[in-house]
C-alpha cells in the first residue's frame, strides 16, 4: 500500500490535491532541476508495484527484487536510475534477537520510491526529518535517499549499543563466582551479530560510491552527508567485529571455568571418598575375627577403633580444609 505520495519543489512540499494513486498528475507537477516525487510504499502487491513501475519506467528486473525482497545490501545501475537496497534491523531484547527488514530504492532524475518490508524502520521520521530542512531537499532525490539510509544506519548503531549491554551481561555471568551456563546465549548473540554484519558490511560500497561521486545523480552538496553515514557504518562495522571478539573469548573462559569447576569438583569427591574409605578400612581390619589378633581379647578394642575411625576422620577432614578440597 502507499503509505505517503508527495511533490517536492524548490525543498518544499507541495500540495497537488490528486489521488496518490495519480503518479501522471505528481509526475506533471515538475517544473524546475531539484524538483521530484518522493513516493512510500509498504509491502506492496506485485499488481501494486507493477502499476508504479509502469508509471515510472522501473527497471523489471529491479521490480523483481523490490516484490520478493530477502536480497543483500547493494546498489545497481539501470540506464537513467539506480536501485538500492537496505537491510533494516531491530533489536528484540527479551528474545535477544536481531529482527531484519529491508528498503528498496527506486531513484531518478525526478523520482525516488521506496518500497518497504518488515516493521522496522519507519521512514515517516525520516521523511519529516528531511523536510524540516529544505535545503537539502531542494538538492534533488538524493536529499531523500540520504535521510533514508541515515535513518537505517542509526537503527543499527541502536541495534549494537542494545547488543553491547548483552555482550557485558554475559561477561559478568562468565567471570562470576556462581555456576552459570552461559554457552547457550553466547552462541545465540554470536548469530545476532552475524545477522549485523550481514546488513552493515555490504552497504559500505555503495554508501563510499555516494560519498566520492561515483554515482552521477548525487548532488555534489549532498555527498559530505554521505561520508558522514560512511563513518557510522566504519564504527558500525568495527563495534561488531569487536563484540564478536569479546564473546569468542567470553566462550573460552566459560570453558576454562567450566573445567576448573569440574577439577574443584572432583577434589571434593575425593575428599569424601576418602573420609569414608579409612574408617571402612579401620571397620574391615578389626572385622577378620582371625583367633590370634591380640586386640580381640581386649577390653578397650572396641571403644578404641572407634576412637581411632572417628580421629582419621577428623584429620583428614582438618588437612581437606587446609587443602581447599573442602
Amino acid at each position: 500500500m502507499i503509505v505517503d505520495s508527495a511533490l517536492y519543489s524548490g525543498g518544499r512540499r507541495v500540495d497537488l490535491g490528486c489521488h496518490p494513486h495519480e503518479y501522471d498528475k505528481m509526475r506533471a507537477g515538475i517544473k524546475e532541476p531539484g524538483d521530484f516525487v518522493w513516493l512510500g510504499l509498504y509491502a506492496p502487491s506485485e499488481r501494486e508495484l507493477s502499476e508504479v513501475a509502469e508509471a515510472f519506467e522501473l527497471h523489471p528486473l529491479a521490480v523483481e527484487d523490490a516484490v520478493n525482497a530477502h536480497q543483500r545490501p547493494k546498489l545497481e545501475r539501470y540506464g537513467d536510475s539506480i536501485f538500492l537496497v537496505l537491510k533494516t534491523l531491530w533489536y528484540v531484547d527479551i528474545d535477544d534477537q536481531v529482527e531484519t527488514g529491508e528498503i528498496n530504492l527506486f531513484v531518478g532524475e525526478d523520482f525516488v520510491i521506496t518500497v518497504r518490508h518488515g516493521r522496522g524502520a519507519t521512514l515517516e521520521t525520516a521523511r519529516h526529518g528531511v523536510e524540516a530542512d529544505p535545503w537539502k531537499l531542494a538538492q534533488g532525490p538524493s536529499a531523500a535517499v540520504y535521510a533514508v539510509a541515515d535513518r537505517v544506519v542509526d537503527g543499527y548503531m541502536s541495534v549494537l549499543a542494545d547488543l553491547q549491554t548483552d555482550v557485558d551481561e554475559v561477561e559478568t555471568s562468565v567471570f562470576s563466582t556462581e555456576r552459570t551456563s552461559d554457552s547457550a546465549r553466547i552462541y545465540t548473540l554470536k548469530r545476532e551479530l552475524a545477522e549485523v554484519r550481514r546488513a552493515v558490511v555490504p552497504l559500505k560500497e555503495p554508501i563510499r560510491g555516494f560519498s566520492t561521486g561515483a554515482v552521477p545523480m548525487v548532488d555534489p552538496d549532498i555527498q559530505p552527508f554521505f561520508r558522514d553515514i560512511l563513518d557510522h557504518l566504519n564504527q558500525a562495522s568495527e563495534l561488531a567485529e569487536g563484540l564478536e571478539s569479546l564473546l569468542s573469548s567470553a566462550f573460552e573462559a566459560h570453558l576454562a571455568q567450566i573445567s576448573v569447576q569440574q577439577n574443584d569438583d572432583m577434589r571434593k569427591i575425593s575428599a569424601g571418598a576418602a573420609l569414608v574409605v579409612v574408617p571402612t578400612f579401620i571397620a574391615g581390619v578389626y572385622g577378620m575375627n582371625f583367633r590370634h589378633m591380640p586386640e580381640l581379647g581386649w577390653s578397650f578394642g572396641y571403644p578404641g577403633a572407634l576412637l581411632l575411625m572417628a580421629a582419621s576422620v577428623v584429620g583428614l577432614w582438618v588437612f581437606f580444609k587446609k587443602s581447599g578440597w573442602l
